[in-house]
């Protein structure tokens, strides 16, 4: 059973359907102990990176997502999701994230038409099971204004082009996560919520 995390800020029906069109076995929670006994997570999110941090603490799920993850549970974390797992973020200012992936989260460049909205093609840098049948040039479609720069590039199963080379998709240890709405990018991404589903 996949545990969709609830704080009050994401899109998390969209996702729930995704999974339910596959026949994945999926629920929505936003109990602290829910996500304790959690067999697998799914973080998605839109929206602010702050706001998002302060619901994750005012429903009291801040904790038991870290624990959960830190004793094995796989989490995927879906856009702001992402964004979430990292060490901290510059949007409205410093915020600190959840630390479960080393990095930081900072603004697309000036030049660029900002939020990057759109489908664009996915380069893959290394193998992985999240990545089982998506192949380099895979299309899938994005929407946001920030982007996360990992401490470490071995953390980087994927990147993606849209003026600058950024990453696309991570994992660290049992930890996974995808810059773009894999629930919005047709074939491609619902493979990798069944791979992940799978794991």
């Amino acid at each position: 059973m996949i545990t969709i995390i609830d704080y009050a800020i994401n899109n998390l029906r969209s996702v729930e359907k995704a999974f339910l069109s596959m026949e994945i076995p999926v629920r929505v929670s936003d109990d602290p102990n829910t996500i304790r006994a959690a067999t697998k997570l799914v973080l998605p999110g839109v929206g602010a990176f702050a706001d998002a941090i302060q619901n994750l603490k005012a429903k009291e799920l801040w904790e038991p997502l870290i624990e959960r993850v830190n004793s094995g549970a796989p989490l995927l974390g879906l856009c702001l999701g992402l964004q979430l797992l990292f060490s901290e973020s510059e949007e409205f200012g410093r915020n600190l994230g959840l630390n479960l992936i080393p990095g930081k989260v900072v603004r697309l460049p000036a030049d660029l038409k900002v939020p990057h909205i759109g489908w664009n093609q996915l380069r893959l840098k290394r193998q992985d099971p999240l990545l089982e049948g998506i192949f380099e040039g895979d299309f899938v479609y994005f929407v946001h204004s920030y982007y996360a720069k990992p401490a470490d590039t071995a953390d980087v199963l994927a990147t993606t082009d849209y003026g600058l080379e950024f990453t696309a998709i991570v994992r660290r240890g049992s930890v996974w996560a995808t810059q773009f709405h894999p629930e919005k990018s047709q074939t491609v991404g619902l493979k990798i919520l069944r791979n992940f589903a799978t794991l």
